[in-house]
């Protein structure tokens, strides 16, 4: 039963004997991931970089822009740096796919959630004011907030369970 030429089943996309319960290897459950809705019906513009490079890359993100505010002399960087890191190793660990913790937060919300946290990684050393002040925080979490939008553009994002999938 394929859903769409776009987004089949689940079990279109795996061979008999991996649909038996407990048949799928760590290495098959890779190829058995349900892939996200397009986003706006446009993004990810190509699904070139691996949901578990950018699951990773989610995480590090979250720990330069964090390092980088606390590293700062000024406390509006280190509030903010340390509110943002904080925020997006949350939502990754929450998020449906294979390296988080609980899978509540839908892939395709996750993906969203990557757009607004770039744009305000890029907007906090402006809207607070420590650009000129805190020049090297400033430089960090602007260039991670630009990595992360152009990385987001080409990731596959891939959910585990695929809960805002529709029925088949």
């Amino acid at each position: 039963m394929t859903q769409s030429a776009i987004y089949p089943s689940t079990e279109d996309m795996l061979s008999p004997e991996v649909t038996r319960p407990g048949a799928a290897a760590p290495a098959v459950q890779k190829n058995a991931a349900i892939p996200s809705k397009l986003l706006f019906g446009v993004l990810p513009i190509r699904r070139l970089i691996p949901q578990d490079a950018h699951s990773a890359l989610d995480y590090s993100n979250g720990l330069m822009v964090a390092l980088a505010g606390l590293a700062s002399n000024r406390r509006e960087a280190k509030v903010a740096g340390a509110i943002l890191g904080a925020s997006v190793i949350s939502v990754s660990l929450l998020t449906d796919y294979r390296m988080s913790l609980a899978k509540l937060i839908p892939i395709e919300a996750h993906e969203v959630l990557d757009y607004v946290w770039s744009a305000s990684v890029i907007a906090a050393p402006f809207a607070l004011g420590y650009t000129k002040r805190a020049p090297l925080a400033a430089f960090v979490q602007i260039a991670t907030g630009a990595a992360n939008i152009l990385g987001s553009m080409f990731t596959d994002y891939r959910a585990a369970r695929g809960s805002m999938q529709p029925a088949a």
